[in-house]
């Protein structure tokens, strides 16, 4: 069986010489000493002044959507496009998702569509970085600067990228960063909020950790979202060796490239990398248009040879049941973004992935033609 993913581990003597200190501290959770070192390490790795570490992404997306003042009720433009905790984050913390439809050559958020989205009611953008594709993310600045709305971006899959010099941790107000087991960094589940403006450190420390300000204070109506020791340690671990295994899942990209880039019906999303932009190749999305077997129909086909794929992103979460009847589902106009989600399915992709696996992945899609 060749699964859609497979999560970095490192060696298990090396973590377990991570965490054999705690067993003298006893000190598991509550930001202690790997906590601290694997938010230093991060902050370095992502070029980025601040950093909060999370229990996951999720949590740390509705905190950073709280910590933003956003009024009760007000509309934050987002994509459908994307994962389910994106849409319930915005809902869970009062405010009213508008979906904007993506653009076709990277499945982000359509920048061109934005203004004709934007009432009186409108506070934030929530864009998401897809499959390692940053955002169009002057854009969305110029026009949120306009129009004084907060930037929130959704950056679960852009781990270690770099757009024009600039590190994905680096735009709008605060940027997500998930860290869940199936991510090209992980800490077995995790999540860290990235931001400029130093002074909301203390309250993003304060939020996930019930409000709690000092032992007789509590300032909001927060949550626990602390993430564990154990985790951290993970963290530490699996980012000493990230590179090399952004570097594995690079090779396995261009024997993917070599073997489908140019068949008739497949479309392949362009990847930039140069001296001032790198991917991490988190996932390997294949668009099927005009292949002669539709996506249903292959992502079948693999699975009865062992292989699994994923339909992601599929459905759009503006027609999720939870959603149903809503005016915000039901006035949703994606045409492009249901398009891609009707054909899209991501090939395995991991660091372990061989060649050969992938040459056998490739003659089952291939055979659907």
């Amino acid at each position: 069986m060749i699964q859609v993913t497979r999560s970095s581990m490192p060696d298990f003597e090396e973590y377990c010489n991570e965490i054999r200190s705690m067993w003298d501290s006893h000190w598991l959770t509550n930001m202690g000493e790997k906590h601290q070192r694997l938010e230093a390490m991060l902050k370095e790795y992502l070029d980025t002044p601040n950093a909060v570490l999370y229990a996951n992404g999720h949590l740390a997306l509705e905190d950073a959507i709280a910590a933003m003042r956003l009024p009760e009720g007000g509309e934050i433009i987002t994509t459908p496009f994307t994962f389910a905790s994106t849409t319930h984050a915005i809902v869970r913390k009062g405010c009213r998702p508008v979906f904007c439809d993506i653009d076709p050559d990277d499945f982000t958020l359509d920048a061109s569509k934005l203004r004709s989205l934007i009432t009186e009611k409108t506070c934030a953008i929530l864009p998401v970085h897809v499959y390692g594709h940053i955002c169009h993310t002057d854009e969305i600045q110029s026009i949120a600067d306009e129009y004084g709305l907060k930037v929130i971006y959704d950056a679960a899959h852009a781990f270690g990228v770099i757009k024009n010099g600039v590190s994905a941790a680096n735009f709008g107000d605060v940027s997500m960063f998930s860290f869940h087991a199936t991510k090209v960094f992980n800490t077995i589940e995790g999540g860290a909020l990235c931001f400029r403006d130093g002074s909301l450190t203390e309250e993003f420390n304060h939020r996930k950790n019930f409000g709690i300000c000092n032992p007789t204070d509590v300032v909001f109506v927060g949550g626990n979202a602390k993430m564990n020791e154990f985790q951290a340690a993970m963290g530490i671990c699996n980012l000493r060796h990230v590179d090399e295994e952004i570097n594995k899942r690079r090779t396995a990209d261009s024997v993917y490239r070599e073997l489908l880039g140019n068949v008739q019906g497949i479309i392949l999303p362009k990847i930039r990398e140069d001296s001032e932009n790198r991917h991490n190749y988190a996932y390997f999305p294949v668009l099927f248009d005009g292949f002669g077997y539709s996506r249903d129909e292959i992502s079948d086909r693999l699975k009865e040879n062992g292989i699994i794929a994923r339909k992601y992103f599929y459905p759009l979460t503006s027609s999720f049941e939870c959603y149903r009847g809503m005016d915000f589902a039901k006035n949703a106009r994606t045409p492009v973004a249901a398009y891609c989600a009707d054909r899209i399915l991501t090939l395995p992709l991991y660091a372990d992935l061989t060649t050969e696996e992938i040459e056998r992945i490739c003659r089952v899609v291939l055979r659907g033609r």
